[in-house]
C-alpha cells in the first residue's frame, strides 16, 4: 500500500540560473494559477466547479448530493471481489457484512505511521461503533472522510490516553463537522466513583467549557454535549443492545481496577477487542469462535528493555504482567480458535515484526494479522477479506446535511469579549453585515 507520495523530482535546464525579469515573473504566477484552476477542475477567471476554488457553487451542488466533495460513488461488491486495496467512499457494505478498520495500533507515544488504539466497526445496517479512541486516531478517522453524525458511540476498555485520550478531538471535531446529537461514551466504573468513565466525561467537558460557550449557537446544541454510560467492570453483562447489535463487557486485567474488554454480535457475526490485558479466563470464555478476534500482542521483555531502556525487571513487569507478550497472545488465539486473529498494540517497526511473528507462531498457527494503521477487515459469513485501505493525507470533511443545518440551536453567543478586547478592532477591515437565518 501507498501512504505517501514521493517527493516530487526536480528536473533541471541545464542553464545558469539568472534572475527573472517582472514580466516573466508575472507570466510564471499567472501560468501556475492557471494550471492550479484547471487542476482543480475550472478556469482562473469566472465560475469553477471545484471546492477548493468556488465554495459557493460547490456549497449549492453538495444540497443535492453529499459525496460532492469526494467524487465518489460507492459501489456493490459482488462474489467477494474486492479491489486489492480500500479507497474510502468507494463500497457498499452488504446488508450482511461488517467492515472492521484499524484507525489506531500503536503506543501511548503515537508515531506518523501508528496512532494509539482505535478500531472503527461499521455494519450493514448502517451504524458505526468505535472501540477505543485513543491519541491521534482521529487523523485516520478525518482521512476515511466518514459522516461524523454515526460516529456517536465510543466503547472504552479503560482510561489511559492511549485508549480515550482523543475523546475531546472526536466530540467538538464531530460536532462542528456534522455530528448534531450527543456523543455517547460507554466505559467502565473504577475503584472509586473519580476513577471511572462519568468522571472522565463530566470533567472533560468542564474542562472544555471556553470552547463549548464560544460556539454556542453557530453549532447544534446537542451535538454540544456528551452522555455517559458507565457499567460495572466487574461483571460479563451485555452494555448496548439496539437495532440487532448486542455489545458485551467482560473484566480485563491491566494495572489497577477498571479495565474491560468487548464482543460485538450482529446477524451471526463476531468481533471481539480486548484493549489492554494480559491474558485472562473471561476473554478466552467469551471470544472463542468469533469471527474477528483482536487482542493487545505486546513486546517481549527483551525488546522493551531495548528500546525503551527500561531495567529487566520493569520491562517483563509491563510487558508480562500487565499487557501481552507475542507468545502469550499465540497461546490466546491457539485456545480461543477464531476464524481471523489480529494483534495490535506494538510498534510495527521493521525491525520488530518478524520478531513479533516468529514468537506467535510458535504457539498458534491459524489465520492471523499483525494489524497496522488502517488496515481492514471485511467480514461475511463466508469470507474475510483483508487489505490496506489508502486516504487522502489532505481530505476534506463531508459536508454537513439537511438536518445538521435544521438541528436546534440557542441564541449565538454574544457579550463574551470586554470593551479592552473590543476596542482593538482594527477599523481598516469591515466584514459585510450577517443575514436573518
Amino acid at each position: 500500500m501507498t501512504r505517501r507520495k514521493s517527493d516530487a523530482t526536480r528536473q533541471s535546464s541545464g542553464k545558469a540560473d539568472r534572475p527573472k525579469t517582472n514580466a516573466e515573473d508575472t507570466a510564471g504566477r499567472r501560468s501556475f494559477l492557471k494550471a492550479a484552476a484547471l487542476f482543480a477542475g475550472g478556469t482562473v477567471a469566472g465560475t469553477v466547479a471545484s471546492p477548493f476554488l468556488a465554495y459557493p457553487k460547490a456549497q449549492a451542488a453538495a444540497k443535492t448530493d453529499r459525496r460532492y466533495v469526494t467524487g465518489r460513488k460507492p459501489q456493490a461488491i459482488e462474489n467477494n471481489q474486492y479491489p486489492r486495496t480500500y479507497y474510502p467512499g468507494t463500497e457498499l457494505i452488504g446488508e450482511s457484512e461488517m467492515r472492521v478498520t484499524a484507525l489506531g495500533t500503536g503506543m501511548p507515544t503515537q508515531t506518523p505511521n501508528q496512532k494509539a488504539a482505535c478500531f472503527l466497526v461499521e455494519l450493514g445496517n448502517g451504524d458505526h461503533f468505535l472501540f477505543d479512541i485513543g491519541t491521534g486516531s482521529t487523523e485516520n478517522i478525518a482521512g476515511l472522510q466518514l459522516d461524523y453524525s454515526k460516529l456517536d458511540k465510543v466503547f472504552a476498555g479503560h482510561l489511559h490516553t492511549d485508549h480515550i485520550g482523543d475523546l475531546h478531538t472526536l466530540w467538538i471535531g464531530g460536532w462542528i463537522n456534522g455530528r448534531y446529537t450527543p456523543i455517547h461514551v460507554y466505559g467502565p466504573s473504577g475503584a472509586k466513583p473519580e476513577l471511572g468513565t462519568e468522571h472522565l466525561v463530566k470533567h472533560m467537558q468542564e474542562t472544555w467549557r471556553w470552547d463549548i460557550l464560544g460556539r454556542s449557537g453557530v453549532l447544534p446544541d446537542a451535538g454540544g454535549r456528551m452522555v455517559a454510560h458507565e457499567f460495572d467492570y466487574r461483571k460479563t453483562h451485555v452494555i448496548y443492545e439496539e437495532n440487532d447489535v448486542k455489545i458485551t463487557s467482560f473484566p480485563a486485567i491491566h494495572i489497577m481496577d477498571g479495565c474491560v474488554s468487548f464482543r460485538l454480535d450482529w446477524k451471526g457475526l463476531s468481533f471481539v477487542f480486548s484493549s489492554d490485558t494480559r491474558p485472562n479466563k473471561w476473554f478466552i470464555e467469551e471470544a472463542k469462535g468469533a469471527d474477528l478476534v483482536v487482542h493487545e500482542c505486546f513486546f517481549t521483555a527483551e525488546q522493551w528493555q531495548r528500546i525503551a531502556g527500561f531495567t529487566y525487571p520493569n520491562a517483563l513487569w509491563v510487558t508480562n504482567y500487565i499487557h501481552t507478550p507475542p507468545g502469550a497472545f499465540g497461546k490466546v488465539m491457539a485456545a480461543v480458535k477464531p476464524r481471523h486473529a489480529v494483534a495490535y498494540h506494538f510498534w510495527n517497526h521493521p525491525d520488530i515484526l518478524p520478531e513479533t511473528l516468529e514468537e506467535v507462531r510458535k504457539t498458534y498457527d491459524g489465520p492471523l494479522t499483525l494489524a497496522d494503521d488502517l488496515t481492514v477487515f471485511n467480514v461475511t459469513k463466508d469470507h474475510i477479506e483483508v487489505r490496506e485501505a489508502t486516504i487522502d493525507r489532505s481530505s476534506w470533511p463531508v459536508l454537513a446535511s439537511a438536518a445538521y443545518n435544521k438541528a436546534p440551536r440557542s441564541e449565538r453567543a454574544s457579550g463574551l469579549m470586554s470593551d479592552l478586547v473590543n476596542d482593538g478592532i482594527w477599523e481598516g477591515f469591515k466584514p459585510p453585515p450577517i443575514p436573518q437565518q
